[in-house]
Formats: structure tokens, sequence, C-alpha cells
């Protein structure tokens, strides 16, 4: 091995390269994601489910500040949280009742995020919940389902429910804690993290603003979500924000890795 190249980008000799392909992007989204400001520290997760079919998925070692993930220190864990294997660090138990539900229940998800950042976690104390009558609101429209708070999410006895709570939908709102997106991959599901996040941010500060909002009529709600579904899911309009977002990233920081 060439001794100027990192042992974080070299792919190992047993990882395919589907799989090396996709822990590349989920470190590039982990970062993307301490890039925004939207970290939680060492907590919250982001999964990627692998092309398997026993619906292994990776995920970031615990006690790792985001920027530490790389390509390599990702787990890989089954749906219990077991890792699959060997690695020097430990998954956090607070990731399996949510990331093993949705990816053990929903095929069309392959990714899963979630946060807590100030604007989100607002929201999710609010009982009217996500407003749809700012632009990027609008675009959540018919998307959205709440779960009560339940206590930290560490018991598998909470999936079913928190199961029912998201539906068809990909945006999980857990009430008086933060929120949980998911998509058919990575790129889709940053996207869809930042929709949400600019909603919850506008939300928040329209709130501060004296004087009624301007609703927005539920037609109109509609076919801004249902173009936005068209453009992320039938295009490649997530991948090229995607793309454009770790080139801007990289530009700032230099190597990821």
């Amino acid at each position: 091995m060439n001794a100027a190249i990192s042992p974080a980008v070299v792919k190992p000799e047993h990882c395919s390269d589907e799989e090396w392909a996709l822990r590349i992007r989920l470190a590039e989204c982990y970062h993307l994601v301490d890039f925004f400001g939207w970290t939680e520290t060492i907590f919250n997760h982001i999964s990627a489910r692998l092309p398997d079919a026993g619906h292994t998925y990776l995920v970031n070692p615990f006690g790792l500040n985001y920027t530490e993930v790389t390509p390599a220190n990702l787990l890989k864990v089954d749906l219990e949280g077991n890792k699959v294997e060997p690695s020097p660090y430990d998954a956090n138990p607070a990731g399996f009742a949510l990331h093993s539900a949705i990816h053990g229940a929903r095929e069309d998800i392959h990714c899963v995020i979630h946060t807590h950042t100030n604007p989100v976690s607002a929201v999710a104390q609010k009982k009217a919940g996500f407003s749809h009558d700012n632009f990027y609101g609008a675009q959540l429209y018919g998307r959205v389902g709440y779960h009560s708070f339940e206590g930290i999410t560490l018991f598998a006895e909470e999936k079913s429910r928190m199961l029912a709570s998201l539906g068809d939908k990909h945006i999980l709102v857990l009430r008086n804690h933060g929120v949980a997106v998911g998509e058919m991959d990575i790129a889709r599901t940053f996207f869809l993290l930042w929709t949400v996040q600019r909603a919850a941010e506008i939300q928040c500060h329209a709130g501060m603003i004296p004087g009624e909002d301007t609703p927005l009529a539920v037609e109109i709600g509609q076919k801004c979500a249902d173009l936005t579904q068209m453009l992320i899911r039938d295009s490649g309009f997530a991948v090229k924000f995607f793309d454009a977002q770790v080139r801007k990233m990289r530009a700032a920081r230099g190597a990821l890795w």
C-alpha cells in the first residue's frame, strides 16, 4: 500500500466496490451534517442500508465526532444492533430502535438521518408541529408523521408504534425531541433533511415577528409537495445538490479523512 495514502480511504480487500462507494457517500454525509452545524456533539445517527438480503446497515461509531467518521470506521450492524464485522468501536444503542425499525420495515427507505437542531426541536415541541405556510414548509405538506415522546428511544417495544406514526411518510417528527427523515438513498435523504431544517428555521423566525401569517391554500401545499417529490425521486436534482455541497465543504476544509 502507498504510505502516502491514508488507510481511511483505501478499500479493504473484503469490501465490495458497491459497499465501499456507499461508505464514502455516508461518511461525506456525516461531514456535511457537521459542516452545516446540525450535529449534537457525539450523539444522533445517520444510517445507510447495505444492498444485501440480511438488512444490515452502516452507522457511526459511538464516541466519535462526525468529523472523525471515515469510510473505513463506519460500523456494519444488523437489525438488532449487533456488529457483523469486528470493530474497536461500539454503536450508540439509542439509534437501534429508530433506525432498525425503519430499515426493517420500509423497503423504499435506504438512508435515515436523525437530528435535533434548535429549530427542529422547537417545532417538535409545539402541538401544531410543522406549518405549511412558508416556502419550505409547503414542500412538506402531507409528508410528515408525528410520534409522541416515550423517553429516549432505547427499547424495541417502541418500534411498532414509531412505524405506525410514520406510516407511508418519509418524515417522522419525534415530539418533544427531534426529527428523523428517510429516503431511497443518501443524497435524497440529505436534501429532505435540508428542506425540513429550512422549514423549521423560517417557522421559528416568523413566529418572532408580530402579526398574522399569510396562509397557503391546501391545494398549493399539495402542489408544492408533489413537485418536490418528483424532483427528488425522478431526477438527479438531489444528487446534484449533495455533490455541490460536498465540493463546497472540501473547498473550505480540504481533505475530509
